[in-house]
């Protein structure tokens, strides 16, 4: 079984060397120490949230957390960046895409409120549902086991992603996933992904799609619209699925 893995912050990662002692403390050392049960010898990996791993052993238990022997430092990267700009949805869809998304591999989560989007993140709730999806998040990328920890950035909206996308020119892939495109994600994959793309942003639209408006003002910016398959898959699958396709073409699955 892989190490389970407590977060640190970048400043604390940064003092950590192999053969040295680190004591684990505060929230994550609580959870370590109380609910998971750590054990003297065990296993566990402490990461930046960056793509820094410190995989250590458990040399000593504290009243407050556990003492932990660092063995050996790694810093892991993935290119292109994968980024999930999701469309507000109903029922916590939202939510389980972000979840399933990070699980997979996603390094941001941008939230949509799309002009079909049911849900509307109101000024004085805004703040309360980023944080929850900030949570959820962090939640995913811990059972996943990983060392980068996606952000979740400020809501945007169409005209945002629009801008985004103009600001990113050549160095991103904004691909807009639509059952109406003729052209497949298979098909943009065979064609084959620039050597020097830096990030893919999948946009995923709300439960009632992407409106015609928003898919021009999109295209017209530069993004292109693919289609996953024959099925209509839910906002809270889309995004999952197409980067499950993305890991297994390039070669991380």
């Amino acid at each position: 079984m892989t190490n389970p893995v407590y977060f640190l912050e970048p400043e604390e990662f940064s003092d950590l060397a192999p053969a040295s002692l680190y004591s684990l403390l505060g929230a994550e050392g609580h959870h370590a120490r109380t609910v998971k049960r750590a054990q003297l010898n065990e296993g566990l990996d402490l990461v930046d949230g960056r793509g820094g791993r410190a995989i250590g052993r458990v040399v000593g238990l504290l009243e407050a957390g556990l003492e932990v022997e660092i063995e050996e430092i790694r810093q892991e990267e993935s290119s292109p960046r994968l980024i999930l700009v999701q469309a507000l949805a109903k029922g916590d869809r939202d939510l389980q895409a972000i979840e399933m998304a990070t699980e997979l591999g996603a390094q941001g989560i941008i939230p949509w409120e799309a002009d079909r989007s049911i849900v509307r993140w109101k000024k004085e709730r805004a703040a309360k549902a980023q944080a929850k999806w900030a949570n959820t998040v962090r939640a995913a990328a811990k059972q996943s086991r990983r060392a980068y920890l996606p952000q979740v950035e400020d809501l945007y909206k169409t005209s945002d992603l629009v801008a985004l996308a103009q600001a990113r020119g050549d160095s991103a892939l904004f691909l807009v996933l639509h059952e109406e495109a003729s052209t497949s994600l298979s098909d943009l994959l065979q064609e084959g992904l620039p050597a020097d793309l830096q990030e893919i942003y999948f946009l995923v639209g709300p439960e009632g799609g992407i409106s015609p408006q928003e898919l021009d003002a999109l295209t017209e910016a530069g993004a292109r619209a693919l289609l996953l398959g024959p099925e209509v898959l839910r906002s809270s699958t889309a995004g999952a699925a197409a980067i499950s396709i993305l890991n297994f073409a390039s070669g991380r699955w």
